[in-house]
């Protein structure tokens, strides 16, 4: 048996971090807003006829190999830890070849990571035969990734790996609800490109710092989110109207508010890339995912997106051709 899964990647529109338990407790009608991108990752398992475990990242250039599930689960330290934690939580019973890679760059905040533990637990799930609801397979690859990198995770990354599509990801008291929005996909993509800076962040420290602050009660970082939620709801009533003007104005307002949050969130080079673009065409722009370097998300006027790219290009970024992935997993088993 031979088991093949893709996941789509994603980037934020607005309304990060506050997808971490408990913070969106603390502010009423919680959002993120999403959508997933044809950058992928993907999973191929292939059933071996003895007990043992290989495990290769082709992106990280990085095998393992285990005799068998007795001794990955015994073994105390991985080098490709989010796969093997992920094998020790599905226990197959039978050895396999897995092999994964993902099309996002190192550290690019676009969920490579959260993509990747979403294919990687489709195949899982086949190849054991422990069928999941949608809704618990998210809630088991995000505890995973919370034992990976030692620090509380976020919930939003997880959605447009599983359903693709522009997503409002509610965040309740009662629990997390998935709502696709009804967007012009074609007026939207048209105005958004999505450039890489080169520079590798780690989403956990920053949202960590942050998360930390407002546990800890800084009412200057309750005041931002409470107007990231404000932005956030502003932005879903946008998008579907088709508002593109409003879209582009509260995306640079949700950064601005994000960066008074956490100041690192920001590099020098990502404030070049930013002011240079804006004099080329483009309505605003921010950080994916906790920022620090990683990918940067630019709302263009309609017809400036080609000199905005250009002027990317020129200052040292690196475009990221995509589409909006309208399809979430995919499992293909021959």
């Amino acid at each position: 048996m031979t088991i093949e899964t893709k996941a789509p990647c994603r980037v934020d529109l607005a309304g990060g971090t506050l997808d971490i338990w408990p913070l969106y407790l603390f502010h009423e009608h919680s959002l993120t807003l999403n959508f997933a991108v044809t950058l992928y990752a993907t999973c191929r398992l292939e059933e071996r006829s003895d007990s043992r475990i290989s495990i290769r990242s082709r992106d990280q250039q990085v095998r393992e190999e285990f005799t068998s599930l007795e001794d990955l689960a015994g073994r105390g330290r991985y080098r490709l830890p989010l796969p093997a934690l992920l094998v020790k939580f599905f226990r197959p019973e039978r050895g396999f070849d897995l092999e994964v890679d993902c099309q996002a760059p190192a550290g690019a905040g676009i969920a490579g990571s959260s993509t990747l533990n979403i294919a990687i637990c489709a195949a899982l799930s086949r190849f054991t035969g422990r069928e999941f609801e949608r809704e618990k397979l998210r809630e088991i690859a995000q505890n995973v990734e919370a034992q990976v990198i030692r620090v509380p995770t976020g919930c939003q990354d997880y959605y447009p790996a599983l359903y693709g599509s522009v997503n409002a990801v509610e965040l309740t008291p009662g629990g997390v609800r998935r709502q696709q929005l009804q967007v012009d996909l074609e007026a939207f993509q048209s105005r958004v490109t999505l450039a890489y800076t080169g520079a590798p962040r780690n989403s956990g420290i920053n949202n960590w710092q942050v998360t930390k602050l407002h546990i800890d009660g800084d009412r200057r970082v309750f005041r931002n989110f409470e107007r990231i939620v404000e932005i956030a709801l502003a932005m879903r009533a946008a998008l579907e109207a088709g508002r593109w003007a409003e879209v582009g104005r509260l995306l640079g307002q949700e950064w601005s508010h994000r960066r008074r949050n956490c100041p690192t969130i920001s590099t020098p080079l990502i404030d070049r890339l930013l002011q240079a673009a804006r004099k080329k065409g483009a309505v605003s722009a921010k950080a994916c995912g906790a920022g620090g370097g990683g990918c940067l998300l630019f709302f263009v006027h309609r017809g400036a997106r080609r000199r905005v790219e250009e002027e990317i290009t020129r200052l040292g970024g690196r475009i990221l051709p995509f589409r909006v992935a309208t399809r979430g997993v995919e499992v293909v088993v021959s």
